[in-house]
């Protein structure tokens, strides 16, 4: 708990650092979730024709990767959400001097 509370604090005080890897986590995020959801889709239009031969196929290879993508978006998403929260509260304090 104590080192989550110390990167939010450096990001508080370092705004440049933190917009910049809020600017990168966004694209990241953009990166890895676009077209996701089409290629779920896909996916699981395969292995509902294929049956068991689509598994073996390469279908739960795509599935598992897809869902490895979908985590790396996810993680991406709260670096930025953190950066955000970290941006305002500095932006907060400012305005409170």
């Amino acid at each position: 708990m104590a080192r989550q509370r110390k990167l939010y604090a450096w990001l508080c005080d370092h705004s440049v650092a933190c917009f910049v890897l809020l600017t990168v986590s966004f694209l990241v995020f953009g990166k890895l979730s676009f077209d996701l959801i089409h290629l779920f889709s896909a996916n699981a239009d395969y292995l509902l024709d294929n049956g068991w031969i689509g598994l073996m196929e390469g279908g739960l290879q795509q599935l598992l990767e897809l869902l490895a993508t979908s985590c790396g978006a996810m993680i991406a998403y709260l670096l930025f959400k953190l950066c955000e929260n970290a941006l305002v509260e500095r932006l907060r304090h400012r305005q409170n001097e």
